[in-house]
């Protein structure tokens, strides 16, 4: 459960900076190493989620961390070796069918990215730039927005895969294929009882994936231009987030915080996964090689943060 991170420029013999040292401890639910397989990931973290989903608890899983860390293969994963999307939807469908006998349950699916602070269906890329809105209930709903309704994860996988193609990929100098915009999975399980005496109850559980952008340095991603622009827009997204994090981690602390989820779309669309009726598991990635301390540094800070945030489910 212990990341110990050590500084690769420190020097051991050098007494005046000893007490400087830059080594750092923090303590997790459960760290994985570089030996871990995808399953061994999923069900120490998103596993337990998908129960509460059926019963009508909402549940939200971020992958987060520099770029080129692995964030959509830990979601997303490969053909042989699938990720948490797969592999939550299969075990969602097996415990929906357990009930099936007393629930009636239907599963929309919707597929979105945010890129540049714009909002864009992969589903049906054609579609143009969609608008966030919030209903009477003060829910955010997306314009719009196509939902897929099914009860096949096979189905799903192939939407995903689709889906994923369409999403905004460029090569940076830290990645060959380096995703440029934040992927939000949403599925939302309804479950009616059929008997009509008992009065119509209606479960509604959500389920959020969500495969962030990574959060970039200029100096090693070598960008320029464009790709400047777009990783300005990522990570003013992921600093808004990061914000959101900060106040809502010091809330009950001596003075009461505004948490400002209206900075960017991204905390907008995710406020009650962060603050609200939630169960929330934030993956953090981070990069085992010497030359990108300073990302792993910041990534296991902010993940740390976002481990002292309470909320009531």
């Amino acid at each position: 459960q212990k990341v110990v991170l050590m500084d690769p420029s420190e020097d051991p013999d050098d007494i005046l900076r000893a007490n400087r040292s830059r080594e750092k401890t923090f303590v997790f639910d459960m760290v994985f190493d570089n030996t871990a397989t995808q399953e061994e990931v999923y069900v120490s973290t998103t596993k337990s989620l998908i129960e509460g989903v059926i019963s009508g608890y909402n549940a939200t899983i971020f992958a987060y961390g520099p770029t080129g860390t692995g964030k959509t293969y830990t979601m997303l994963g490969t053909d042989s070796e699938p990720g948490i999307y797969v592999r939550a939807l299969d075990d969602l469908f097996k415990g929906l069918e357990a009930t099936a006998e007393e629930m009636d349950y239907t599963v929309s699916m919707s597929y979105l990215e945010i890129y540049n602070e714009v909002i864009r269906d992969l589903l049906n890329p054609s579609s143009g730039f969609l608008d966030l809105r919030e209903d009477s209930r003060g829910s955010i709903q997306i314009a719009g927005i196509t939902e897929v309704s099914t009860t096949n994860a096979q189905e799903i996988t192939q939407l995903l895969v689709k889906g994923n193609k369409q999403r905004t990929q460029e090569p940076t100098a830290a990645n060959r294929a380096s995703s440029r915009s934040h992927a939000v999975l949403q599925v939302t399980v309804t479950q009616r009882s059929p008997r009509k005496d008992t009065g119509q109850q209606v479960r509604v559980g959500k389920l959020f994936m969500v495969d962030l952008a990574g959060s970039e340095r200029a100096a090693q991603t070598q960008n320029r231009g464009k790709r400047m622009k777009e990783g300005a827009h990522i990570n003013r997204s992921l600093l808004a987030l990061g914000n959101c994090i900060n106040a809502l981690s010091e809330k009950g602390g001596s003075r009461a915080q505004f948490v400002n989820f209206r900075d960017s779309k991204l905390t907008r669309l995710l406020k009650d996964s962060l603050g609200g009726n939630s169960r929330t598991v934030m993956i953090a990635h981070i990069s085992p090689a010497s030359s990108s301390f300073e990302e792993s540094r910041t990534t296991l800070i902010y993940a740390y943060r976002a481990k002292n945030i309470k909320t009531q489910v």
